[in-house]
């Protein structure tokens, strides 16, 4: 089971281990975890050892998604993603990007959904000049917190509420 750690420690951990393990990372908002959340990444932990997750800080996300998100604030978003058998570290990060995650990091493996293009991923270039190797993966089509927050205004239109 993972846990929430901060960057400083975490390149602690990793400096004892990196040598016997291939890191994977993964970042993303995870606002409003769901079965595709889930698929994914339990797919990015079989990439390698130990996995990884940047989670956008709350800041970050109505940065990224707009004033009315994250839905579920930062540090309960950690605790659920931390409770994940497949995920071994969460990392809070500030920034709009992972960019400077990644570079501290150095991941062995840097895990992105498919439905962004290759050249679109963020921190792409550093791992690969770092022998590392960029893993796209296919996601839950239907499945995401947009649908599910589209689908419960559409419910709470419908009931008159």
């Amino acid at each position: 089971m993972g846990r929430t750690i901060s960057l400083n420690r975490l390149k602690s951990e990793l400096a004892s281990s990196r040598k016997k393990k291939k890191v994977v990372f993964t970042n993303g908002c995870f606002d409003i975890l769901h079965a595709g959340h889930v698929r994914y990444l339990k797919k990015a932990r079989s990439l390698g050892d130990l996995l990884i997750v940047g989670l956008n800080s709350d800041s970050s996300v109505r940065r990224i998604k707009g004033s009315t998100r994250p839905i579920v604030p930062q540090k309960e978003r950690a605790e659920v993603l931390s409770a994940l058998e497949c995920v071994d570290f969460v990392v809070i990060f500030n920034d709009e990007t992972p960019l400077k995650l990644i570079e501290a990091i150095k991941p062995g493996v840097l895990a992105k959904g498919a439905d962004w293009a290759a050249k679109d991923i963020v921190g792409a270039g550093a791992v690969k000049n770092g022998g590392g190797r960029v893993a796209r993966i296919t996601l839950v089509k239907g499945r995401s917190t947009t649908n599910i927050i589209r689908r419960v205004l559409e419910l709470h239109k419908e009931h008159g509420k």
